[in-house]
C-alpha cells in the first residue's frame, strides 16, 4: 500500500506540534518570515522542536530571506529539511548544504518539469496556491490538472487542503505528500487537534482504498 506523508506547517504552540507528531504526522513546518501570522522566534522554535517525539521531521520555511538570517536559524535549531517558498534560485537553495524543498505557486505559465530540471537536488517540488499578496497558507486550492502526470521530483502537494478534500487530492493528483496549515486551524497558526485527526484519518483511509 502506497503511503501519503503529512506535513503540516505553521505551528506556533509546542503542545499543537507534539499533537500533530503523535497523531501521526511525518513532519511539522515552521514559518520564519516576518510577514506571516504563523511567524516563529528562534526561542519559540527552539520550544516547539523540544516537544516533538523521535523520528519527526522538522522543515524550516523561508521567503527570499537573508542567507545572514537563514544561517542564523540553522545555526541556533534543529532543522532537517529547508523549505523555500520564495523566488529563491537553485543556487540560493542548495548553498547551505541542507536539503531543500523547492515551493512554486502555481500558475498556468508555470513550466514544472523545466523547473524539475533547474531544482534537480531537490527532495521534492512543493505546489501551492497563487496569490499577489500571499507567499502560502492562503487556504486557496490551484487547478490540479496543472500538475504533469509524470514529474522527474516528488510532489508535495499544497494549498486549500482540508479533512473535506483530502481524499479528492490523493486520488486525483497522487503526490509523494500533502502539506497542510490552515485546513487544521481555527485562527492563522492555531492548530486544531481534531482537524489535525480528521486530516490525517481521511489520509490514512484513502491510502488505504487506492
Amino acid at each position: 500500500m502506497k503511503r501519503t506523508r503529512v506535513k503540516i506547517c505553521g505551528f506556533t504552540s509546542a503542545d499543537q506540534a507534539a499533537y500533530a507528531a503523535y497523531a501521526g504526522a511525518d513532519a511539522i513546518g515552521l514559518v520564519f518570515y516576518a510577514a506571516s501570522p504563523r511567524n516563529v522566534s528562534i526561542a519559540r522554535a527552539q520550544e516547539i522542536i523540544a516537544a516533538l517525539p523521535a523520528f519527526t521531521t522538522v522543515v524550516a520555511l523561508f521567503v527570499d530571506a537573508s542567507e545572514i538570517q537563514i544561517r542564523e536559524v540553522i545555526g541556533q535549531v534543529s532543522i532537517d529539511v529547508l523549505q523555500f517558498h520564495g523566488d529563491e534560485s537553485a543556487q540560493e537553495c542548495r548553498r547551505y548544504a541542507k536539503p531543500y524543498i523547492k515551493a512554486l505557486r502555481m500558475r498556468p505559465d508555470v513550466d514544472i518539469l523545466a523547473l524539475t530540471t533547474e531544482f534537480h537536488d531537490a527532495r521534492g517540488l512543493l505546489l501551492d496556491a497563487y496569490h499577489t499578496k500571499a507567499k502560502g497558507g492562503t487556504g486557496e486550492q490551484f487547478d490540479w490538472d496543472l500538475i504533469p502526470e509524470h514529474c522527474n521530483l516528488p510532489i508535495i502537494l499544497a494549498g486549500g487542503l482540508s479533512a473535506h478534500n483530502v481524499r479528492d487530492a490523493i486520488t486525483h493528483v497522487k503526490p509523494y505528500a500533502l502539506d497542510v496549515s490552515s485546513g487544521v486551524e481555527t485562527a492563522k497558526g492555531i492548530k486544531d487537534n481534531n482537524k489535525i485527526a480528521a486530516f490525517l484519518t481521511e489520509v490514512c483511509l484513502s491510502d488505504r482504498n487506492n
